[in-house]
């Protein structure tokens, strides 16, 4: 999953980069509202951490314009714990939940997890199909029982497909939900992760959809 973290403090935004990172998110980091806005005319993200007070333009007024757009990413605020009416004003104007500075990190990922899950029009947090079973929270796999280790990049695939059973994903998707902006993206990386999934988890847990790309089938 790919996200967007606008934050102007040099050391939140280095810790919680470094949380997403460690926990396999890519993640783009931004400083201020007008390098905000123009990442998300420009990429596509699973999710945006907004803080709201930004230099040149605040938070505010992002969010407005990424709902005027139509745009439905989910939008998790970040304020400060007095910051009440700005809470209120962010939640009106189309953020999806917020947090409160200074963060609890194991609650910044649950209502992290939480948005992405809403997102994709899922309430149940475990996937099963065919005696696999994915626990996108705890990240545990299991084949008929028994536990499957995973590398941090084939989780990174196989997560947005298992977010939305049913829906094609195509390549050039996937890598955007695998590579940040640094990252160096190698011309077969998906089809080589995608072969080792397979072999770990069974031929039928990622299907190819022919000259579009790849699915999880509905459970």
């Amino acid at each position: 999953m790919r996200l967007l973290l606008v934050e102007d403090d040099t050391m939140i935004g280095e810790s919680v980069l470094d949380l997403l990172r460690a926990e396999h998110y890519a993640v783009d980091w931004v400083k201020d509202g007008e390098m905000a806005d123009t990442a998300l005319q420009t990429q596509t993200y699973d999710l945006v951490l907004l803080d709201l007070g930004l230099p040149r333009r605040d938070g505010l007024s992002v969010l407005r314009t990424l709902r005027q757009r139509k745009v439905r990413i989910p939008v998790l605020i970040t304020t400060a714990r007095d910051a009440i009416q700005q809470r209120i004003e962010g939640l009106d104007a189309g953020a999806d939940d917020y947090v409160l500075k200074p963060y609890d990190l194991d609650e910044l990922l649950a209502r992290i997890r939480a948005l992405l899950r809403r997102a994709s029009g899922r309430a149940e947090p475990v996937y099963e199909h065919k005696g696999v079973c994915i626990n996108p929270v705890t990240r545990e796999v299991t084949v008929q029982g028994e536990p499957v280790v995973l590398s941090a990049r084939e989780w990174a695939v196989l997560e947005p497909l298992i977010a939305r059973p049913g829906m094609v994903l195509s390549r050039p998707q996937i890598e955007e939900k695998l590579y940040s902006w640094k990252d160096e993206i190698s011309s077969n990386a998906v089809e080589v992760y995608i072969h080792g999934l397979r072999k770990k988890l069974g031929v039928d847990v990622i299907q190819n959809v022919r000259g579009v790309g790849y699915m999880v089938p509905k459970v």
